[in-house]
């Protein structure tokens, strides 16, 4: 568990001021974070902010993440967001569908089993962030397939220090974006997904690149493989595909 020295410490350098940030974005700084171990033993809770500030990640503060990657069932095309230019961090950079945390705030949000916790999350943030309703995003209906352990710096001051629970769906869902979230999104297949990564105009969330480097394209080419009777593809065809049981560093 996080000692009192530790959490006292922390809680010093989150009073980093933001209010020349846009305040519904540093709202959401409030929210708590699950804090977790190297392998993902949940060890506590902090606030956002704290969570993402470069001095306490150099530290090795750690939470719990997550990162959605909705595909459409007709054809196979995964739906990508640009993050808004409010962001905190990452400002209006291309990344997977959703990517955001369980929350400690919430009880079913912290339930482990099954990664309960990080479905109800994702389906949760698929609504907040898109506008897609939750009827649309069953929480047994994500395929979970791996956790990756990434550090990634945001800025001098911002980062990310995650364990990320990598979840496929595959839905047709309807797409409302918050603009307070996201700037644009689309719908890419593989070839268009690897031209806007040759186009140096676009910018891309690092877990992003390394889910896409290590394992998106060949998760990606299993799931058009594996359609069903009548040529749609499901996400839940890909159970088994990855090892799920430990937690892959990539930092």
């Amino acid at each position: 568990m996080v000692s009192r020295a530790q959490e006292a410490a922390y809680t010093v350098l989150a009073s980093v001021d933001l209010s020349s940030y846009d305040p519904e974005q540093s709202r959401l700084m409030d929210e708590k974070c699950i804090l977790v171990d190297e392998d993902d033993n949940a060890i506590g809770a902090m606030d956002k902010k704290t969570c993402h500030l470069m001095e306490n990640i150099n530290k090795g503060l750690l939470h719990r993440a997550f990162s959605a990657f909705v595909f459409r069932p007709s054809d196979g095309k995964l739906l990508l967001q640009q993050r808004a230019t409010e962001k905190i961090t990452f400002p209006d950079m291309w990344t997977n569908t959703c990517c955001s945390h369980p929350l400690d705030d919430f009880e079913e949000e912290k339930v482990e089993k099954d990664q309960l916790g990080v479905r109800v999350a994702a389906s949760r943030k698929l609504d907040h962030e898109l506008g897609i309703p939750s009827s649309q995003t069953p929480v047994d209906q994500f395929q979970y397939l791996t956790r990756i352990h990434y550090l990634a710096p945001s800025s001098g001051l911002w980062g990310e220090h995650e364990v990320d629970y990598i979840l496929f769906i595959t839905a047709d869902v309807t797409v409302t974006p918050n603009t307070n979230e996201i700037r644009d999104h689309k719908y890419v297949d593989k070839a268009e997904l690897q031209a806007m990564f040759d186009d140096p105009a676009n910018s891309f969330t690092p877990w992003f690149k390394l889910i896409a480097r290590d394992f998106l394209f060949g998760w990606w080419d299993e799931l058009m493989k594996r359609k069903d009777n009548q040529g749609l593809v499901s996400a839940q065809s890909l159970a088994g595909v990855a090892d799920g049981s430990k937690v892959i560093k990539m930092v």
